[in-house]
């Protein structure tokens, strides 16, 4: 480990020296985040720059921590930044595609799971390795899709970013670990990426929320990015009209997790639960911080977060406090520099269809190039990968410079009726039995 403490006066990434990195170790059972050193940023990281590699290591990738692949992995601690400004270290792990050859540019495509949860265990960094135990959590089924681009012929950067302390919901410091990362990532010498590389952005759902962060504020934060394009599925644009819809619902474990995550981040949300929360459901929220996402999900269905209050959920809801938590959560307030297509279901049982109306006509008013598919029969879980064809093609499209022809493209025909589609989820399912079978993902563009 390298020490930093008589560094404190320097300011330039150099000083760092280079970064000590850990070799492969085979059958090694994973620790969580939380417990696992490599976690640790050295002492005076703060000094470095954002997206300064400050360790690394290769690890082994498995398909519910079960099923090894034979695909090339590194995780990366970098320094990055919260949403008040101050540093901290966070990890991507970033996998190679196979049959590159020495010395060729090819894209980097920043991936962002729906971690949705607040326990590391859900962390991609942890939930995609081998032996991880991870039940629940929506991370080690994106694999399929991440493999999927990895068959592109692209190198996949797949941050943690909630950050070490699962933040979720927590605005802007989403966007400065993925950009971070995508920095950590083309300036690591072992991974030998193209600094000229084209990127993109993909994320669904919570991934989609943090996508968007990036997609945002990539041009103030970090314009020497190639940022070429971002795809944003389903992003929670209104986090205050997804708490009312969900709420008591099926999915209420969702919106609880989120307030869980946000009482760490908003002081004066953490007092007012401390204020007006009975005992049982100030120890909901500390249960839930160690439940994977499907794990909460089925322990709160249909709980309603206003059973454990001493006031009506709604007086709570329009405190200064709590509104101010939910407006600065909101998407919206700068526009993407790169085109972005919007992926969403009308009849999406999680996240309300206008909410992403407006996200889109807000974007395309401030003049950024949007596509905004509009799918009209496809609902929340089927249409992230009924929609992967498309997604994959218009990366390619954005990776090739090929232009786009209209500034806000509106489609409302299905995914589910585009023959297209079909073509394509034939090759995705190619791909989905060879990470189930453990076999090597080859390179195998759409």
């Amino acid at each position: 480990m390298v020490e930093l403490g008589n560094l404190a006066g320097a300011t330039r990434p150099e000083w760092i020296g280079r970064p000590p990195h850990q070799e492969l170790q085979r059958k090694v059972r994973p620790l969580l985040p939380c417990d696992d050193p490599f976690y640790e940023p050295p002492a005076g990281f703060q000094h470095a720059a954002p997206g300064t590699v400050l360790r690394s290591r290769d690890v082994e990738v498995a398909f519910l921590g079960l099923i090894p692949q034979s695909i090339t992995a590194t995780q990366l601690l970098y320094r990055t930044t919260d949403m008040n400004g101050d540093p901290e270290a966070t990890v991507t792990t970033v996998l190679l595609p196979a049959e590159v050859a020495p010395g060729q540019t090819y894209p980097l495509l920043s991936y962002q799971c729906a971690i949705d949860a607040i326990s590391s265990r859900c962390f991609p960094s942890y939930a995609l390795r081998r032996r991880a135990k991870a039940l629940g959590s929506l991370t080690q089924l994106e694999l399929l899709l991440i493999s999927a681009a990895l068959a592109e012929g692209w190198a996949v950067s797949i941050p943690d970013h909630e950050g070490i302390k699962g933040l979720w919901g927590a605005p802007y410091e989403p966007g400065y670990r993925i950009l971070d990362g995508i920095r950590a990532a083309l300036s690591s010498e072992r991974l030998a990426l193209s600094p000229s590389a084209p990127i993109g952005l993909w994320g669904y759902s919570g991934g989609g929320l943090a996508s968007a962060w990036a997609a945002e504020m990539c041009g103030e934060y970090a314009p020497e990015l190639d940022i070429v394009g971002a795809v944003l599925g389903s992003p929670v644009g209104d986090l205050g009209h997804t708490f009312r819809r969900l709420n008591g619902t099926l999915l209420s474990g969702l919106p609880a997790l989120v307030v869980a995550a946000l009482a760490h981040s908003y002081p004066d949300l953490g007092k007012m639960i401390e204020e007006h929360a009975n005992a049982e459901g100030q120890a909901l929220l500390r249960d839930l911080e160690t439940m994977t996402t499907l794990t909460a999900v089925i322990r709160t269905v249909n709980k309603d977060l206003g059973d454990y209050l001493d006031e009506p959920l709604e007086d709570i809801l329009s405190t200064p406090a709590v509104a101010h938590v939910f407006e600065t959560t909101k998407l919206g307030a700068a526009v993407p520099t790169p085109p972005v297509l919007i992926v969403q279901a009308v009849h999406d049982y999680l996240i309300d269809v206008d909410d992403i109306d407006v996200l889109a006509d807000a974007y395309s008013a401030g003049g950024a190039d949007v596509t905004y598919h509009r799918d009209a029969f496809s609902e929340h879980m089927c249409l992230h990968p009924l929609s992967a064809p498309m997604t994959l093609r218009w990366l390619t499209d954005r990776f090739a410079g090929r232009p786009l022809t209209d500034h806000l493209i509106r489609t409302k025909w299905p995914t589910m009726f585009n023959p297209m589609t079909y073509a394509g989820m034939a090759r995705l399912a190619v791909i989905a039995a060879k990470v189930i079978t453990g076999m090597r993902i080859g390179r195998r563009p759409l």
